[in-house]
C-alpha cells in the first residue's frame, strides 16, 4: 500500500533507482519525482543493496547493464531479503538478451525507447495500485437536453 502525502492526495511511494548511467538515474527520478514519488538512486547493485537495507522501498527500478553485478543478479539478492519486492527492470537489451519477466524475476521489463518513460509510468503506477484519473481536457463532458413539457 502506497502512503499519500499529508498535504495533499498525491502517492507519496518510494522508489530505488539503480542505474550506474547518471544521466539515465536523474531523469528517471525527475519524471517520477513530478509525479509525486519519492526517489532514491544508486549507481550500483551493491549501494542499492545497502540502501534496501536500512530504508523500506515500495518499488525498485534497476538497469540491466551494470559494472560487477547487473540487474537480473541485483532482482535475486532482492527477492531473497524480501521476496514481495516489487522491480521494474530497464534495458537496451530486451530483444537481444530475450529478457522477460519469468527469466529475469522482475514484475515489468521495458525496453530502453523512445516510449520507456510512458511505460515506466504505467508499470509503476499499476503495481504499486494508484488509481488513473480519467484526462478532464481530452473527453468533452456529456451534455444532456431537456425538453421542457409541450415544446
Amino acid at each position: 500500500m502506497v502512503a499519500r502525502s499529508k498535504s495533499s492526495s498525491t502517492p507519496s511511494a518510494r522508489v530505488l533507482l539503480v542505474d550506474d548511467n547518471r544521466a539515465g538515474l536523474m531523469a528517471r527520478s525527475a519524471v517520477l519525482k513530478e509525479l509525486g514519488f519519492a526517489t532514491d538512486g544508486a549507481p550500483n547493485a551493491q549501494q542499492a543493496m545497502e540502501m534496501f537495507r536500512k530504508d523500506p522501498y515500495d518499488l525498485v527500478v534497476t538497469d540491466y547493464k551494470m559494472p560487477e553485478t547487473n540487474g537480473v543478479e541485483l532482482i535475486e539478492q532482492l527477492r531473497a531479503e524480501k521476496p514481495q519486492t516489487l522491480v521494474v527492470l530497464i534495458s537496451g537489451f530486451v530483444d537481444a538478451l530475450g529478457l522477460n519477466e519469468k527469466n529475469t524475476g522482475a514484475n515489468v521489463v521495458i525496453m530502453k525507447s523512445a516510449n520507456e518513460v510512458q511505460q515506466l509510468i504505467r508499470a509503476a503506477n499499476r503495481l504499486l495500485k494508484i488509481p488513473r484519473k480519467p484526462p478532464t481536457e481530452e473527453r468533452p463532458s456529456p451534455r444532456v437536453r431537456v425538453r421542457k413539457a409541450g415544446s
